[in-house]
């Protein structure tokens, strides 16, 4: 049974957050004294329903179930972009529905794909609000008020199993709501510590926040229309950013094991840190030659550094540029692809396919050539010393299927119904749209040819954008909590 009196609860009380966080926005406007008032309607809006929905949920009780969960978290992403997207509107950034919920859909779930052209005149107000979407969606909506929620008497281990990314999900402590603090804490620190390193590298404290809010949540977003390095012409700050977003792409759990609790033999005995950092250094070398031997452009300082930031950005999923990787070497293009496929660690802010399930992946397949010379030979699939449960692998193939899938209909889609015949890129094929859509669906940001860093989605179809907005969707949530709201026996008592 449903308890909608419940999920009307943990809406409401979600809407408290976003009106509290759009004001602040707008506090920001006051600051820069830009003379717009885009953020008080929706602010009201969102107090508002937030109020009627937590009364009539207030004797709804604390037994939430997975459904519930379900719903909840479902509901809330398209209920924060429905609203967030209001200051948009109103500030006429952006001119239509569609352009203005593929905006802000792809802020919270830390996509970056933006269909603004010129950034740069954007007012301070409305930037701040795109690049906090990201923070606050980089590390979950609902994970990162799971601390704040038992507050409001709901119950909170429904929502993270419903939210959380990865095939396993690491605890911290017993109970939901501390781990939630203390990873926030973590979440946080980085997120400081990124803010003082850009100031000190010589970015103003405005952008040195934004870019701080969106490499820590892996999102993309920048102040700027131009590629990082075109803008501040700093390698320092380009060192700075790759640092943060490689850090941030770590599994958080073992971040606090590490740092906090200084268990720094935990990190290398990781299998997915592993994983993650082999995938990321061998891609590294293998741009950074390509770009040495290919192009007189590149010394090695500065075919390792655009290599560098790159790859991080992309598998991280980040989708911050410095350099505009699509003019590389043809023969780079897979391996881009790759990385905005592989992603990087279960229980960070990024996107993607995940290390864990490619290294679980790879064990499979190792104890299958053996078991094809030794056939009696019974091998389980183990990681970190853990052998994997038979349900664990069955969810992988399922997510293999789903995320595959939704990936090859997605691009058909899209080459479909992309771009219209008289937009300014006529020449759309079935290799950018498949670009569009795993950008999409891994929430990297920036896709592949006309659709890179250096240009913006906004010749999208209205029709195209809902339908990456909904990629992103199913992407940040791993496909799951949203396809299974479509099945007929979730609905069945």
């Amino acid at each position: 049974m449903i308890n909608w009196r419940l999920i009307l609860k943990v809406l409401g009380a979600l809407l408290f957050i976003e009106a509290g966080l759009m004001f602040l926005c707008q506090i920001i406007c006051w600051l820069f004294e830009e003379g717009i008032e885009a953020f008080m309607p929706p602010t009201a809006i969102a107090l508002v329903l937030g109020g009627f929905a937590y009364y009539f949920g207030k004797d709804s009780g604390r037994s939430m179930s997975r459904k519930d969960g379900y719903i909840v978290v479902s509901s809330v992403w398209t209920l924060f972009t429905l609203i967030g997207m209001l200051p948009f509107l109103i500030s006429g950034v952006t001119k239509d529905f569609a352009s203005a919920f593929f905006e802000t859909m792809s802020g919270f779930t830390s996509t970056g794909a933006t269909i603004l052209d010129d950034i740069d005149s954007v007012p301070k107000g409305i930037l701040f609000w795109r690049s906090l979407t990201q923070w606050v969606g980089g590390i979950g909506i609902i994970f990162f008020t799971i601390a704040i929620l038992p507050a409001f008497g709901i119950g909170e281990v429904k929502l993270f199993a419903a939210e959380s990314t990865g095939p396993l999900h690491d605890k911290v402590h017993p109970r939901i709501s501390v781990t939630a603090r203390w990873i926030g804490s973590v979440y946080v620190m980085l997120t400081v510590l990124c803010i003082l390193s850009l100031i000190i590298c010589g970015m103003g404290w405005f952008d040195a926040v934004n870019y701080s809010f969106v490499t820590t949540a892996t999102g993309g977003y920048g102040t700027h229309s131009a590629l990082i390095h075109d803008v501040f012409h700093s390698p320092a700050i380009e060192y700075v950013l790759t640092f943060f977003m490689f850090v941030s792409g770590i599994n958080y759990t073992l971040i606090y094991y590490t740092i906090l609790r200084g268990r720094f033999s935990s990190f290398l005995k990781d299998a997915e840190a592993r994983a993650y950092i082999f995938v990321i250094f061998a891609t590294i070398t293998v741009c950074t030659v390509t770009l040495v031997i290919c192009s007189a452009e590149h010394d090695v300082e500065l075919a390792f550094r655009e290599s560098a930031f790159t790859v991080v950005s992309m598998q991280t999923t980040t989708g911050l540029a410095s350099c505009d990787y699509t003019m590389w070497p043809v023969q780079l293009m897979p391996v881009i692809l790759f990385v905005m496929f592989a992603g990087a660690c279960s229980g960070s802010t990024s996107g993607g396919f995940k290390c864990i399930r490619l290294s679980i992946i790879y064990r499979i397949l190792k104890n299958e050539f053996t078991h094809i010379l030794h056939p009696r030979a019974i091998m389980p699939v183990r990681i970190n010393g853990a052998v994997m449960q038979p349900s664990i692998i069955q969810t992988l193939i399922g997510f293999i299927t789903l995320f595959v899938g939704s990936l090859f209909v997605g691009a058909f889609i899209l080459a479909l119904f992309g771009v219209s015949p008289n937009d300014v890129h006529p020449d759309f094929d079935y290799y950018e749209a498949f670009g569009l859509a795993m950008s999409s669906l891994s929430n990297v940001g920036p896709g592949m040819g006309y659709y890179g860093p250096v240009h913006s989605w906004a010749i999208l179809t209205p029709f195209a954008k809902m339908m990456c907005s909904f990629l992103m969707l199913i992407g940040r949530l791993e496909i799951f909590p949203i396809m299974i709201l479509f099945t007929r026996s979730f609905w069945r008592k």
